[in-house]
This record gives C-alpha cells, structure tokens and sequence, in this order.
C-alpha cells in the first residue's frame, strides 16, 4: 500500500497585528498535523511569526506538532542555502509520514517570504506534491495605514523594493513612480537621507516600525528616527506627482 503525503501550507500571518490574521489560516492552525516555524537564532525560538499566531490562538487550541526550523539572518548563500534545505528536510519527513504540514510566516508567503526557497527545495523531493498558499496582509498596506496616506489611487503608480539596493536606485525610481515602499529599512536611514534630501523628497519619506504591532512607531521626519527603532520597519516614500488626475478630468 503507498504511503499517502501529506498535503502542504504556507500561511500568512500578518504583519504584526494577531487580529489580522484571516479566518483561514486560524481555521488551519487550529487543525493541521504540523506547524513548521521559523526562527531567526537556532534553538531559541524567537519567531515573530509565532508571537503573532499566538497571539490569536491559545496554545491549548493548536493540535498540531511545533516544529522550528532555523533560517539565519545572512546574506551568505553559504549560510543560507544549507538552512533552506536543511528547513525543507524537515518538512519533508513530516508529509512523507503522511502529516499536512503548515509553515507560517509574517505578512504574505508571496512577498519576500522564505516560503519561496523552500518552496522551490520541496517540489523537488515530490513528483507530486499539494500546496495551498493562504495569502496575509502585507506591509505593504498595513504601512499605508499606519501613515494614512494612499498607496495609490487614480492613475498612479508604486513600486516595491528592498531599501538595501533600493536606495541607489531612487533618482531613477521618483521619475516613474508616485510611490515608492523601500521595505527592510531600519538601517538604511543615514542612506536614505544622503540621497533624498539633494533630491529635495525628504519631506515625502514616512517611516514606519512595527506597522499594526503594538510597538509600531511612525516618523514623519527621517531624521528623527532613533537606532532603536530599527526592525521590521519599511519607508513609504510618497511624491504622487499624478494626485488626482481622475478628480480633475484627467489632468493635473
């Protein structure tokens, strides 16, 4: 008799907020065999991820397994690709046991999400293999309404990058686009003032901390951001120079 696998998750959780989390991925955590988790400092089980699912969910709720796995926080394909696979591994012995197995990760599995190496290292190991990607609210508007300023309406247009390489990138980016979401950038602002206040966008750039969580910190002024505030924290820079074009008939 074959052995059944066990069918796949990847579940957003949010950005920060546990009240966030969909109706969905409660549903699912609630239920499902496996809860593959991921951690920043290997043994220690300091997931952002889980506080928030825990957040939402007693512990005494969730069935299923913990499983942690370590993905550390480098650049080094040396370091991280072996995490990836051993992360992918780990998955695979669970759903090989025939166990469905959920990871979890903060904002959506489609947005620079680890979700997507492991993804590509599990379809690897299965000729066959069920995956449903429960998608989560992203910081890419939880940012938006922290700072409750539009991310786009009428005709313009946003860009998303990662302010690590997106910084040098953005005299050319204000030209095409009215809003720019320079994400991972709670070390970047000595760069981001360098470049912006020649440009003369200071004023449009919005600082967010912990967008939704209950430590979420927002700063109107780059220059007033302090070291601390330095994780999970995302730029909205705002120039929107097609504002209103639908209001005003098409022109501006």
């Amino acid at each position: 008799m074959t052995q059944t696998i066990g069918k796949l998750y990847a579940i957003g959780v949010g950005p920060g907020d546990s009240s966030l989390m969909t109706l969905r991925s409660v549903e699912l955590l609630k239920t499902i065999d496996v809860i593959a988790i991921p951690e920043k400092n290997k043994g220690q089980q300091d997931s952002f991820a889980w506080s928030i699912v825990r957040g939402a969910i007693a512990d005494k709720q969730m069935q299923g397994q913990r499983s942690f796995l370590w993905f550390p926080m480098s650049k080094d394909h040396t370091i991280t690709v072996p995490a990836w696979q051993a992360g992918a591994i780990t998955i695979a012995e669970h759903l090989n046991a025939g166990k469905n197995v959920a990871f979890i990760t903060e904002g959506d599995p489609s947005v620079f999400s680890t979700w997507a190496y492991l993804q590509e290292e599990l379809v690897e190991h299965f000729d066959q293999l069920e995956i449903e990607i429960v998608p989560g609210v992203t910081s890419l508007t939880a940012v938006p309404a922290a700072t409750q300023i539009p991310l786009c309406d009428g005709e313009e247009r946003f860009c998303v990058v990662p302010a690590t390489y997106g910084v040098k990138m953005l005299p050319e980016l204000v030209q095409e686009f009215d809003t720019i979401m320079l994400l991972k950038s709670g070390r970047m602002v000595p760069e981001l003032i360098a470049v912006l206040e020649p440009l003369g966008l200071l004023e449009c750039a919005t600082y967010v901390s912990y967008a939704t969580d209950p430590r979420q910190r927002v700063f109107t002024d780059l220059r007033n951001v302090p070291p601390e505030f330095c994780y999970f924290a995302t730029v909205q820079l705002s120039v929107r120079g097609r504002k209103g074009v639908l209001r005003h008939g098409g022109q501006v």
